[in-house]
């Protein structure tokens, strides 16, 4: 590598040992006590769970529990190490995004959460059901598994990797046994508890990453000799600190990023199964609403703070002369664990540790939730006698494991195909998957449109692909428009105008009138 950094450093062979200022040892017996408190709060909270809650948490979560823990969830391993690291490249531009976030949470807080609500869902592609058909409804679930099993396992792969080099790459371990372990632990929490387990420990996984941001920044701080106000001076003043970007043919232009992060909020929170279960279990609408708004706050924050460490990450490798790594990702945890001292390689492994459980624990659950409900048709809550809510239990609990060897396939796929940020990569798939979630909500709740039968993932996958296409050609030209993540906006236009066509079609052969049909468009 051109950095001076060695290959071996980011894609170890099996059995090198690397250096490092912390033992794999104690790196080791760290994260098995964190996941032993991890395992007690999973027991206590999951000893007493039925399928109410699995899937609902018998919809008693406190709705600060639910708040805090999506911080974790939201953020993730990818937050974690990605952006700090792209500062350097990327400068806080992904402040524009946070902030259309925001704006998205908004219009989640009062048009999506009391529709669920008033409808009673337990997976939020129901409505899809009531509002279309059956083939709507899992044509947005089908969405949603590709959606998930990709994102998590690009966020994963981060997390694994580190786990690899500086915990069990000296003891001769290979990538793919470190990812089955990684996913076991996280299997053996889930599989029974769902729901009802998952709220408590990622409450508990989000106050630990957040501990490992702010101590991680404290320490670093502490080595560049800078007090509170000093701190704040030089973040301040840094040219990475800048927010907006003016430069409309690129992808960070700030229009482009607030109107995507608008988007990303609406499809991967409000239209993604995986959140908005967690919502749907807080005791009241007035709890889902107050949970969000104070996830939105804190989220902001959070985010702040870690575009901050960004900027101590890059100012300390400067003021040390210390040669930056090819990869943006590799930034924080070359730093943490070859230079900043063994108690910043603790804080950065813990912090990691919480950030990769708490971002991958609930697609098991919810994905095995929208799996059963919307494609299967099973009710939330099993009818019959005992013996045939036993036998319904049983089938969940191998979908759940079934879930988890997928997403071990696709992370290890990954692990050899992924380049660059793998920010950029998550946020890339919410552009392809979102776009016909968005189009088939927008079209449910704004249109009388009517839609039948298998036209409508045809359309959806047409317009994905057309994207794709469209993307890679304009990219290979070398004065072309570039796409960030207003891709998912696009999307979702293209595809809500195929399915708006295939309505009119459908409407002249049942003879309705302008392909509008006679429901309104909340007949839910």
């Amino acid at each position: 590598m051109a950095s001076g950094v060695p290959d071996a450093f980011f894609v170890p062979p099996h059995g090198q040992v690397h250096f490092s200022l912390v033992s794999p040892l104690i790196i080791f017996a760290s994260v098995a006590g964190y996941f032993a408190a991890l395992l007690g709060v999973a027991w206590w909270t999951g000893r007493r769970a039925d399928a109410g809650g699995y899937f609902l948490g018998n919809r008693a979560s406190p709705w600060w529990a639910v708040a805090l823990g999506l911080i974790g969830d939201s953020l993730s391993g990818v937050s974690y190490i990605s952006v700090p690291g792209a500062v350097g490249v990327g400068r806080w531009y992904y402040l524009q995004v946070v902030l259309g976030y925001v704006i998205g949470y908004v219009i989640i807080i009062h048009l999506l959460l009391p529709m669920y609500y008033r409808l009673n869902l337990t997976s939020i592609y129901g409505y899809l059901g009531i509002r279309f058909d059956r083939a709507a409804q899992r044509t947005g679930a089908a969405f949603f598994i590709l959606s998930r099993l990709l994102g998590a396992a690009a966020r994963l792969y981060l997390a694994v990797n580190v786990f690899q080099v500086f915990v069990l790459n000296p003891f001769g371990v290979p990538f793919a046994v470190t990812s089955v372990m990684i996913i076991g632990l996280i299997l053996l929490y889930t599989v029974r508890g769902g729901i009802k387990t998952l709220v408590w420990t990622d409450l508990f996984q989000s106050a630990f990453l957040v501990l490992g941001v702010v101590l991680s920044a404290g320490l670093i701080a502490r080595q560049l000799g800078l007090g509170p106000v000093s701190l704040v001076q030089m973040i301040a003043s840094s040219p990475l600190s800048e927010v907006f970007d003016g430069r409309w043919r690129e992808t960070t232009f700030w229009a482009k990023q607030l109107l995507a992060g608008a988007a990303i909020a609406l499809v991967m929170t409000g239209l993604d199964q995986n959140t908005m279960q967690k919502n749907l279990s807080c005791r009241s609408l007035r709890d889902a609403q107050k949970n969000l708004y104070t996830f939105t706050a804190v989220m902001v924050a959070v985010s702040v703070a870690i575009l901050s460490l960004g900027v101590l990450l890059q100012e300390y490798a400067t003021r040390q002369g210390i040669p930056l790594p090819e990869r943006s990702d590799d930034l924080f945890p070359m730093l943490a664990f070859r230079h900043l001292g063994p108690w910043a390689g603790l804080v950065f492994i813990i912090g990691l540790t919480a950030a990769t459980f708490n971002s991958a624990d609930a697609v098991l659950t919810t994905l095995t939730t929208s799996f059963c409900l919307d494609c299967l048709g099973w009710d939330a809550e099993p009818v019959g006698d005992s013996a045939a809510r036993l036998r319904q239990d049983s089938w969940r609990q191998r979908i759940h494991l079934g879930f988890a060897v997928l997403l071990l396939l696709v992370l290890l796929l990954i692990g050899r195909l992924a380049t660059g940020p793998v920010i950029n990569l998550v946020l890339k798939l919410a552009g392809y998957t979102g776009g016909p979630l968005l189009a088939l909500f927008g079209l449910g709740l704004f249109t009388r449109v009517q839609l039948r039968g298998l036209a409508i993932p045809a359309v959806c996958l047409g317009s994905a692909g057309f994207c794709a296409g469209l993307e890679f050609w304009m990219n290979g030209r070398p004065q072309g428009y570039r796409f960030g993540f207003e891709l998912l906006l696009l999307n979702a236009l293209i595809t809500a105008g195929g399915l708006w066509a295939v309505s009119v079609i459908q409407s002249v052969a049942r003879g309705d009138q302008g392909g509008t049909g006679t429901k309104a468009s909340h007949a839910a």
